[in-house]
């Protein structure tokens, strides 16, 4: 994939060739302003011609040829998944469509996101672009308040908002007055996942009794006696391999490379915050940053300290063209060589745990010897002679003579002998596993392998089969093993668990984790509660004293939405993202009810406040809102709210269930009669109904969450505390941010917290306002903040 980044001309031509490109890259930026402008204008006219008319203009849609399309073609060009939340995007050369796409983007407008572990190359390119495009947008009109008419009118995208000014508000309100930070700040008390799904060797036992492993942009260390966390937050965006120095004291984690800006738009050369990949090494004890070595190109795909010397060196492998290696001495933070590894990907990179010098990398068809020598890296390549070449080498580790073991995709096991002339295979274990062997754990007087058949197995010093026993099955295959003196065993799975047994004993689940992205976040009315659903058909309901997972329910489709019933919490509505909507008893886990409304996916679901209604925000533009009775378990049609010309991205109910307001995908906000399922056009009636629930990013009340130059998506969520106090946003760059309650001043002051490594898809305070609940869409996460 990363061959489509490749320059085709070099010298002269190169920079004539660039220079058009970017040229022709203004001109169409520019272009796609203007186009959306011109929408929002004709959008304008087709509600006033509503107004006067009294009929709802027919807005046609034209044919997409991916399922949930953004229906107003957005400002950037959506990339064609072909539907699929699976399928691994191949990025085409860098046109200039391709540079403007925004990976968020596409998987909200698409409702579907898997470009993790496949795309990160192209996401880089894309979110330069986004900055690209902010800068742009940072010449729109800024907000301006009419105090006679009590209104504030903003743009975003070029579409102009009016806003209404409470009453209440009439003689003490002014847009420029600087805003006050929060009293309150937020502290990351609890990440909830694992990322094994796509990365290896990213579990350990430390000394403390607490075991160590990543999610997004945080590495934990959990100590599951105690039964507490502590974080280690250096990190700015997904963190994707981890190391383990020899004293078991110090640990190297390496980042991949992301936005060019943390969602601010520069005004000189030191504004800029930029993502880089690097590698940090700290101390597990204080959670210190020791050192940081940033000279790498693309992501840090694996790192290994030195055994053989103690550890002064550290190795690494980056996800350039060419694979990179590079040793350093890390302690000084210098070079002492580097060397191209492979045009094809690489996996792994180990230093020999007995031979001082001795790297070993491997990856697809290939495994490469490196003996440093001299200040260079000299390498030989691993001959499989009479054996067939595997698609992939999957894994290393290494016997107490030196010997190399490695796992492959065609489940063998091969023992390489150490010899410097050559590097054979001296011993072959055939099927060893029936599928890809993912990982190979040494230990004292033999080795342990786990593979993709969910098969755990040890092997003596003869190469021969010892014990076997397997985890469960709905665990995914295993990713990753550690192994401590005790003989227990900690498994990290592709399902995104931790495991923690033996081979004497059953494995029990430490770790849970969602494997797709995740949009769905409800918090219980009662308890210490709250859901969450994700892609990967998963709804899961967690306690946040025991931050362990009450119950999990499997769905046939991928979870977008859910809510409680807010009298009788046993009730939950899940919306999904196939246009299918379906109602769930909590304790039994059985159907109550299914319905399908449209066949798009379902961003919002939500009772209201009397449990007398349930309103459905649709990817299709409409709203359907039903009749409940029976304490939640029946349900009529009552009518559908029609007059968005995009999809639904928010909506909140008014304390008295009588009205809604709600939030599309080009930034409209828009007000609905629920009796009659109209929608209210004299919006300034509404300027004092007080809502229950603040979601929807755009309104008075929430002015202040949006940054200068600010192009719409850079906000994905918002979430007010019940006492109406404190306002949290989640924005796009990974960030939780912290405001007063209301935030009605232009740019308002807030505290702004790092964990999520993906954008922020929800926020929302628990019943007792003590506590803070945030997911992360394509980082799998879910982090619990205490207010303090």
């Amino acid at each position: 994939m990363d061959d489509h980044y490749e320059n085709i001309n070099a010298g002269q031509s190169e920079g004539i060739t660039d220079g058009r490109v970017r040229a022709l890259e203004q001109r169409v930026e520019l272009q796609e302003e203007e186009i959306a402008v011109l929408k929002s204008s004709l959008a304008d006219v087709l509600r006033r011609l509503k107004e006067v008319e009294g009929n709802p203009p027919h807005i046609v849609r034209k044919p997409s040829p991916i399922k949930n399309a953004f229906q107003p073609l957005p400002s950037r060009p959506v990339m064609d998944h072909g539907g699929s939340s699976k399928m691994r995007v191949r990025p085409p050369s860098p046109s200039l469509k391709n540079r403007i796409t925004s990976a968020k983007d596409t998987s909200r407008l698409n409702g579907r996101g898997d470009v993790r572990a496949s795309t990160e190359n192209f996401q880089r390119d894309a979110k330069r672009s986004s900055t690209r495009t902010r800068r742009l947008s940072s010449s729109q009109k800024p907000a301006t308040y009419n105090e006679q008419d009590g209104v504030v009118k903003m743009h975003l995208r070029g579409r102009p908002l009016i806003l209404y000014r409470p009453t209440e508000l009439e003689s003490a309100y002014n847009i420029k007055a600087p805003s006050q930070l929060p009293e309150n700040s937020l502290k990351l008390e609890w990440v909830y996942g694992y990322r094994g799904k796509d990365c290896r060797s990213n579990v350990y036992f430390l000394p403390t009794g607490e075991i160590v492993y990543f999610v997004a942009a945080v590495v934990v260390l959990y100590d599951p006696k105690d039964g507490y966390q502590r974080h280690y937050l250096g990190h700015n965006d997904d963190v994707k391999c981890l190391a383990m120095h020899p004293d078991k004291l110090k640990i190297a984690t390496g980042q991949v490379a992301g936005h060019d800006l943390d969602g601010t738009v520069p005004k000189g050369p030191s504004s800029k915050k930029l993502r880089v990949p690097c590698v940090r090494i700290w101390d597990a004890v204080s959670l210190t940053t020791l050192h940081v070595i940033e000279s790498f190109e693309r992501a840090v795909a694996s790192i290994s300290f030195s055994k053989a010397d103690g550890g002064a060196l550290l190795c690494a492998i980056d996800e350039s063209n060419d694979h990179v290696l590079t040793v350093w001495n890390w302690q000084k933070q210098t070079k002492i060589a580097e060397a191209k590894s492979s045009k094809d990907q690489v996996l792994v990179c180990e230093f020999n745990s007995h031979i001082d010098g001795s790297i070993v990398s491997c990856g697809k068809s290939h495994i490469n010897f490196w003996s440093l020598e001299s200040g260079q890296l000299v390498k030989k390549q691993g001959l499989f002679e009479r054996h067939d070449k595997p698609k992939y080498i999957l894994c290393l580790a290494f016997t107490n003579t030196g010997e190399t073991l490695s796992g492959d995709s065609n489940g063998n096991i091969e023992v390489w002998s150490k010899g410097v002339a050559t590097r054979k295979i001296s011993h072959f274990i055939a099927g060893a596993h029936e599928g890809p062997v993912f990982s190979i754990c040494a230990t004292r007087d033999s080795f342990i392998s786990g593979g993709k058949d969910g098969q755990l197995k040890r092997w003596n010093e003869s190469f021969k089969l010892a014990q076997q026993t397997s985890i469960p099955e709905n665990a995914g295959s295993v990713r990753t093993i550690s192994y401590n003196d005790q003989g227990n065993m900690l498994v990290g799975t592709k399902g995104n668990r931790i495991l923690y047994g033996s081979f004497d004993q059953d494995f029990d689940t430490l770790v849970h984790g969602h494997t797709e992205e995740l949009w769905g976040l409800a918090i219980h009315p009662v308890e210490a509660q709250f859901l969450t659903g994700a892609y990967d058909k998963q709804l899961i309901l967690w306690d946040t004293a025991t931050h362990a997972p009450l119950w999990v329910k499997n769905f046939n489709d991928a979870v977008q939405s859910a809510d409680f019933h807010p009298t009788n919490a046993q009730i939950i509505a899940v919306g999904m993202a196939t246009g299918r909507w379906v109602v769930i008893d909590s304790d039994s886990l059985e159907l109550v009810t299914v319905h399908t409304d449209g066949s798009e996916q379902h961003d919002v679901i939500r009772f209201s406040p009397d449990g007398n209604y349930l309103a459905i925000g649709s990817h299709d533009n409409f709203i359907y809102i039903y009749n409940v009775s029976e304490d939640g378990r029946k349900y009529s049609k009552h009518g559908r709210c029609s007059g968005h010309s995009s999809f639904i991205t928010h909506f909140d109910w008014s304390k008295d269930s009588k009205y809604l307001q709600s939030n599309s995908g080009d930034y409209e906000l828009l007000y609905w009669d629920v009796e009659t399922s109209k929608q209210i056009t004299a919006a300034a009636s509404l300027r004092d109904v007080e809502w229950h629930t603040q979601s929807c990013t755009l309104g008075f009340s929430v002015l202040g969450i949006w940054p200068e130059g600010a192009d719409g998506t850079d906000i994905n969520s918002v979430g007010r505390s019940n006492d109406n106090k404190l306002l949290a946003s989640g924005d796009d760059f990974g960030k939780v941010n912290l405001f007063r309650y209301p935030a009605a001043q232009l740019q308002g002051a807030s505290h702004s917290y790092s964990g999520h490594s993906s954008h922020v898809t929800s926020v929302q305070f628990l019943n007792d306002d003590k506590k803070l609940l945030s997911v992360g869409g394509q980082d799998c996460s879910a982090m619990q903040w205490a207010v303090v």
